[in-house]
């Protein structure tokens, strides 16, 4: 099990505790990539089963530079970054061009009332990068401080009221990190006083950091590529592991140290290790875009897993498991449910890899190269945003998708050359969902009458 051991994330935030604001009620925050167990799940009740005419009632909105960068939402704060370039300067109409452009990266805090900016901190960082729009990480906010981490391997940490910098490094110029095709994009995970990272330089792809200081604890792991994937801490037989997805493995640290237990070697075309690993009873289900999907089982008494299934190659249009390109699928009850390589949303049987049904309706309604979704979960049905910025109440079972509600909440304004997307993270907090593109930050109320 995930251990976010924060105890205000496990006791709820009152609107008071950090001085961000005043009042005693008690809401639900989402405090890091996924949410506060970094599950995907919005524990919330009283939410909206179905939107009303016209769709959900908006807010607010505040304009917002560009970036991938999902929102956290803790007390009455939202945190998020974007990227503003040099002026005369321009990102390059070809999102694959990887010319230096001059620019900063900003962190913003906003008040989740309102939707105006509280503080805001830049700094100078030009890209290199394809996708060059803007930071891909969410925040991660925990007792005051938030933490965050650029495209171009800037990770810092600043005080949650007022945005003083604490600490920060630069995984380029003091790890020797070779900045990956589309940026730095693992979100960091918080593991008590730990702060781990995929950092990438030699021996550096798995780093542990003080959070409180910066101060290097422990690093671990070296590969071509680090990939993208966010690390994760799951549980099985009363053992704690650290599970970092690079582009040549599959690896089990033991996240007090960095020691490796075990490793599980995967070589990814082009790096694409992305999805967050989802946690089975008994291992673990991975899948990427180009090389499929993969099935870790710990058998009874062993402590390396063995592959249960493996997808077998194939060209990226004719698949037959799951090829998710950077959506972290839903599992539930022996199935797997999630977008895959051409906006296919399919429903696969965790324990052979069969695929039950699929339909594009929750990604683009056609198939289209790297169609997506994301997923997430409320009570007994789930909430999907679509790449055209589509807000859809559905349910998921192995008999089929059904599509219970719809509302377009945002406009499709995320840099790919191909089609106009959507492609941040939401959040969901306050029954409310947060979400932004490349020119604005949106909240819609969410809770049921």
């Amino acid at each position: 099990m995930q251990r976010f051991r924060s105890r205000w994330f496990q006791l709820g935030w009152m609107f008071g505790l950090l001085g961000l604001g005043g009042g005693v009620a008690i809401a639900d925050d989402w405090p890091q990539w996924l949410g506060p167990q970094r599950d995907a799940h919005w524990r919330e009740t009283g939410i909206i089963e179905r939107f009303p005419a016209g769709g959900p009632k908006r807010l607010w909105k505040t304009p917002l530079g560009a970036g991938y960068s999902g929102p956290a939402v803790v007390g009455n704060r939202v945190y998020v970054m974007d990227r503003r370039v040099s002026d005369g300067a321009a990102n390059p109409k070809d999102a694959f061009d990887a010319s230096t452009i001059p620019g900063n990266e900003r962190v913003l805090c906003l008040d989740a009332q309102d939707g105006r900016i509280v503080w805001e901190r830049a700094y100078n960082c030009p890209y290199n990068v394809s996708y060059a729009a803007g930071p891909r990480t969410t925040p991660l906010v925990s007792d005051g401080r938030v933490y965050t981490l650029g495209t171009m391997g800037n990770l810092a940490c600043q005080e949650a009221r007022e945005g003083q910098l604490v600490w920060s490094r630069d995984f380029v110029k003091e790890f020797g990190l070779k900045v990956p095709t589309w940026g730095v994009s693992a979100h960091p995970l918080l593991d008590g006083d730990k702060l781990i990272c995929v950092v990438g330089g030699e021996g550096t792809v798995a780093m542990a950091f003080d959070r409180k200081t910066g101060r290097e604890l422990w690093r671990a792991l070296s590969a071509r590529e680090p990939g993208y994937c966010p690390p994760m801490i799951y549980e099985w037989n009363g053992r704690r592991q650290l599970i970092i997805w690079h582009a040549e493995a599959v690896n089990g640290l033991d996240p007090e140290t960095g020691r490796v237990l075990w490793t599980e070697p995967w070589k990814l075309n082009y790096g694409m290790a992305i999805p967050t690993p989802r946690r089975l009873d008994d291992g673990l289900f991975l899948t990427c875009f180009y090389n499929g999907s993969m099935r870790l089982r710990f058998e009874a008494g062993k402590e390396v897993p063995v592959v249960a299934w493996k997808t077998a190659k194939q060209s990226e249009k004719d698949t037959q498991h799951l090829n998710c390109t950077m959506a972290t699928p839903w599992v539930e009850d022996g199935h797997v449910y999630g977008p895959c390589s051409y906006g296919q949303f399919r429903c696969l049987r965790l324990d052979t890899g069969e695929r039950l049904w699929e339909t594009y309706a929750p990604t683009t309604g056609k198939s289209e190269r790297w169609g997506n979704c994301f997923v997430i979960k409320n009570g007994s049905q789930w909430f999907l945003l679509s790449e055209q910025g589509d807000l859809i109440i559905a349910k998921l079972s192995p008999q089929g998708y059904d599509e219970v509600s719809r509302a377009h909440v945002i406009d499709p304004v995320n840099m790919d050359p191909r089609r106009p997307v959507v492609w941040s993270h939401p959040a969901f907090a306050q029954r409310r969902i947060f979400l932004r593109n490349d020119q604005e930050i949106v909240c819609y109320d969410l809770a049921a009458e």
